[in-house]
């Protein structure tokens, strides 16, 4: 279509429009440093947030990645060596459950396949759908150099897991021993607390009273009766005055008649239920530390499957927890042990994944010391080596160093970076492990066999995601490698990073100490968290709970640049965005007022062309210099905004000056007065607004950007307003 039959639309369409602008943009390698001019400044680097492989787009995503492909384009456009570097996770315990459900289907579950076969049908799902995500990133927009696309289980990536496991291992830093543990039945592995969601419901708070062995009752308030088999004490306040003679005595615990003591702990809270606690070391991350701290003896009663074990009374044995309870509460009543029962609002704790219930279980699992490494995290923000924004972050940040606890790393799934651990098969109690990225030659000490068996064990999710920034770079851990990896080198430390805020401790926290750890540098300067997109009720969204938004829906309706448009005029800094699809018409509108307004001034300027630089004739009249002025200063509000990610009062900033100042007033003026210098006006403050707009939407303005007189590059190559 010729430009004068373009120009002749009066409405702007952008579906078509914006994926031939994208694949333009690709062709020409516009995302790609390498194919930039080799004369810009330093290097400012962001590493993409990896979204998981069974993911697809939702309104965080559109959101993070808006905000992010603004700050990125600016900086391409101020001449920085840009490098957006992509990537997606390989979401351990999602895809093995994605891929579970499609072996249910064909009434075959993992083990029927066996690991190296379920593996397999893994690597196909993901070759088949797993990029699906990105594809969907393509549509928003978002400017990514995809030739150096990385995924977390990429042969690289993996040796650079490895590597960090063996490092912290050979430093003391990993041990393995028993605690208590998110443990999903379902799932059947222990799981982080990100993958825990809570579920409200009514319960109930069941008074028990325990026979004291000197005579009478000291009553303890649960919401857990059917653990009780495994306790082995009850803990009171100190100081509490209705117990404090019953310190040092003993119980006896109902049902299972063994003698508990009665100790004084500071974790307990007097004023919950009678002030005592039943502690349940096995099945309590808080009874767990008053375990430790009084060296109490740890019982589970529950195994991983979720029901009673050998250790509780043989009618129990094999029932699940639900069955379990019943049956305790049961047998406390037939024994008059069942003070009284109220109504309690509970939130219980379920997998993410499943639905069960989680079980905190003791479990052997693998850790990471956390007290230095937090140290050195803390530090790095002090040091403001790292800034986070909004600054009220810092306080949760340094709030949870202050009380992080040791990291469970290991998962008992198929899917995921196998842990370097190998035992011989004679160490059937995996008590004397050999730590090796390759299968030991060396002959067992103890049985003199050469048979070596890996551990069934993968990594956290997280614990690869920690190694992000530099893994992501093509950092492997192997010094002479790394020495050599231009990437590594020239791009690290990266310059950005954004992130929600329900993972600000699980991945940003990590990466912080992990970056300083391996490689001696913070591994980004700036930390911004965006704002957590609720709809309109102020709910979380939820494509199965029906209260989300899909941004694909919206963009094949409105466009990519009306949705940017829309999410970001609502990223004012506050901590939740009550999603409004109002905004995103609003985008629409704008685009048509950007595109009937640029129609006007390229037809006013018949072709032909004009100099990029400001206007300064004798001959301007005063409208031409009190819009000149006025660009000035949006310009420099507008790096002011974005340099402190003030990103909806910028486009706010940007969409007043050009509807009112450029459109409502200067542009109607011109009409009364048209001059060849309000012409060179008019040119270039259309010129600068499609600069200043680019990042914001990006697609329309290099669409106008096109059809200016005179133009033969592409818009995403120029360079951003300069204040003059």
């Amino acid at each position: 279509m010729s430009k004068e039959n373009i120009l002749e639309n009066t409405s702007y369409n952008p579906l078509q429009i914006e994926k031939e602008i994208y694949a333009t943009w690709l062709k020409k390698g516009c995302f790609n440093p390498d194919k930039q001019s080799q004369t810009k400044k330093k290097s400012f680097t962001v590493a993409m947030a990896p979204p998981n492989i069974t993911g697809s787009l939702h309104m965080g995503h559109a959101l993070e990645n808006t905000l992010t492909d603004i700050v990125v384009r600016k900086k391409r456009m101020e001449g920085y060596n840009v490098l957006w570097a992509p990537g997606i996770d390989h979401a351990g315990i999602a895809a093995q459950n994605v891929v579970e459900k499609e072996l249910r289907k064909e009434n075959l579950s993992r083990f029927d396949l066996g690991r190296e076969k379920f593996e397999e049908r893994v690597w196909q799902w993901k070759e088949k759908s797993g990029n699906t995500i990105l594809e969907q990133f393509k549509t928003l927009g978002v400017s990514a150099d995809w030739s150096r696309l990385r995924f977390t289980l990429d042969v690289p990536y993996q040796k650079a897991v490895q590597n960090a496991f063996i490092h912290y291992y050979e430093k003391g830093l990993i041990y393995r021993g028993n605690r208590v543990v998110n443990w999903c039945p379902r799932c059947h592995t222990s799981i982080s607390d990100l993958e825990v969601e809570y579920r409200e419901e009514k319960s109930s708070l069941w008074y028990i009273k325990y026979p004291l062995k000197k005579g009478g009752y000291i009553t303890v308030a649960t919401t857990r009766p059917e653990t009780m088999l495994g306790d082995t004490a009850i803990a009171v306040a100190p100081g509490d005055k209705r117990y404090v003679n019953l310190i040092g005595e003993y119980a006896v615990l109902p049902i299972m008649d063994r003698e508990i003591p009665i100790i004084a702990d500071k974790a307990l809270d007097k004023d919950f239920g009678t002030g005592a606690l039943k502690v349940t070391p096995a099945h309590s991350p808080i009874d767990f530390e008053i375990g430790q701290r009084h060296n109490l003896e740890f019982i589970s009663v529950i195994d991983d499957f979720g029901r009673f074990n050998s250790v509780t009374p043989e009618r129990y044995q094999g029932l699940k927890m639900i069955e379990g309870r019943a049956k305790v509460l049961e047998e406390l009543k037939n024994l008059n042990l069942l003070e009284k029962i109220e109504d309690y609002d509970l939130s219980l704790p379920v997998c993410m994944r499943c639905g069960a219930e989680i079980q905190p279980q003791i479990s052997n699992q693998w850790f990471l010391k956390m007290d230095n490494l937090g140290v050195v995290a803390a530090k790095a923000v002090k040091s403001k080596a790292v800034q986070i924004v909004p600054k009220n972050f810092e306080k949760t940040y340094f709030d949870w160093l202050k009380n992080v606890k040791d990291w469970c790393i290991s998962r008992q799934i198929w899917w995921g970076h196998r842990l370097p651990v190998w035992y011989c098969i004679c160490d059937t109690k995996q008590i004397s492990p050999v730590i090796s990225i390759d299968k030991p030659k060396n002959k067992c000490l103890k049985c003199g066999k050469n048979e070596w068996v890996q551990t069934e064990d993968v990594l956290d999710t997280w614990f690869s995601s920690a190694l992000w920034p530099f893994a992501v770079l093509g950092w492997t851990g192997d010094k002479k490698a790394d020495d050599k990896c231009k990437n590594f080198k020239t791009y690290y430390p990266t310059s950005y990073m954004t992130s929600a805020r329900d993972i600000f401790h699980l991945w940003i926290t990590r990466m912080i100490y992990s970056g300083i750890e391996f490689t001696g540098k913070a591994p980004f300067n700036k930390v911004y968290i965006h704002a957590t997109v609720m709809n309109k009720e102020g709910k979380r969204m939820s494509k199965s709970l029906g209260t989300g938004v899909d941004p694909l829906l919206l963009i094949n309706t409105y466009g990519a640049d009306a949705t940017r448009f829309g999410l970001t005029w609502q990223a004012t800094g506050v901590q939740d965005i009550r999603f409004n699809e109002e905004f995103i018409l609003s985008g629409k509108k704008f685009l048509n007022k950007l595109w009937n307004a640029s129609r006007f001034v390229i037809l006013n300027l018949k072709d032909k062309t004009y100099s990029d630089k400001k206007p300064t004739s004798l001959k301007l009249n005063k409208y031409d210099k009190q819009i000149l002025t006025k660009l000035g200063k949006i310009i420099k509000q507008t790096n002011t905004d974005l340099d402190k990610e003030r990103f909806g009062q910028s486009l706010q900033n940007l969409y007043q000056f050009f509807w009112h100042d450029f459109c409502d007033l200067y542009l109607e003026q011109s009409k009364k007065s048209p001059s060849p210098e309000t012409n060179q006006v008019l040119y270039y403050v259309l010129e600068n607004c499609l600069r200043l707009f680019h990042p914001y939407i990006p697609f329309v303005t290099e669409y106008i950007w096109q059809l200016l007189p005179g133009k033969v590059t592409l818009l995403i190559t120029e360079s951003w307003p300069k204040v003059s």
